[in-house]
């Protein structure tokens, strides 16, 4: 009888064998389910980045190569005629500085509220980080650099020199052709409305009382 027993005890019982054998059959990797669901929500952020590298990387290709679609534009620049090509989106800012090689007017903040990229269209001040190029054909443009007469400043230059109105200079050019405009107008040359007349071109440097004096002297006022 316990040889009975032993052979009982030890041989496999056919409903835990059949059991055994869909549980691997339906996991062959020996993955439980809560396994299994922790490695699929882990991938989900690799399937995102993915798709959005893929959708970034058509956009990219989508769009046209540089000079593959540019127009003809005319401008005169300082009483030059040039003649070039450019993306119908390049501003008059990029144009002046990348394709004319006019640096003098800055790229500040390139929203158009510092001023620092003021130039003439003949003869009214333009911020040209907020003007595209292609608008200011025909037209004519000026720049810090056109405003000189050979060795002679012109006078709101001098002006500037003469009361120091500048500090890093980084503004300045935008300063000294927006205040050219401002004599074109006619603002009055009282301090207060200098200022307000003024107020578009940003100085971090603080030096307002020098430049609204210069801008005094340039226009024949009285300077205490």
């Amino acid at each position: 009888m316990s040889d009975d027993l032993s052979h009982h005890d030890l041989s496999p019982d056919p409903e835990e064998s059949t059991t055994q054998s869909l549980a691997e059959s339906t996991n062959p990797h020996g993955l439980d389910r809560r396994t299994f669901i922790a490695l699929s929500l882990g991938a989900v952020p690799a399937v995102s980045l993915a798709t959005s590298t893929v959708l970034e990387a058509k956009a990219v290709a989508a769009r046209p190569a540089p000079g593959s679609a540019t127009v003809p534009v005319r401008l005169n620049v300082n009483g030059t005629e040039r003649q070039l090509r450019l993306d119908p989106r390049t501003s008059l800012l990029d144009a002046l500085r990348e394709d004319l090689a006019l640096a003098g007017t800055k790229k500040g903040c390139d929203h158009g509220q510092c001023g620092a990229c003021t130039v003439l269209i003949d003869g009214r001040r333009v911020l040209s980080c907020l003007t595209l190029a292609a608008m200011a054909s025909g037209h004519r443009v000026t720049t810090v650099e056109g405003l000189a007469q050979g060795d002679r400043l012109h006078p709101v230059q001098a002006a500037f020199l003469k009361h120091d109105a500048f500090q890093c200079g980084y503004c300045t050019p935008g300063q000294i052709v927006s205040a050219v405009g401002l004599l074109a107008e006619g603002c009055p040359d009282d301090p207060a409305h200098i200022r307000e007349c003024m107020s578009g071109n940003l100085c971090r440097c603080g030096a307002y009382p020098n430049i609204v004096a210069a801008v005094r002297e340039a226009k024949g006022g009285k300077v205490s």
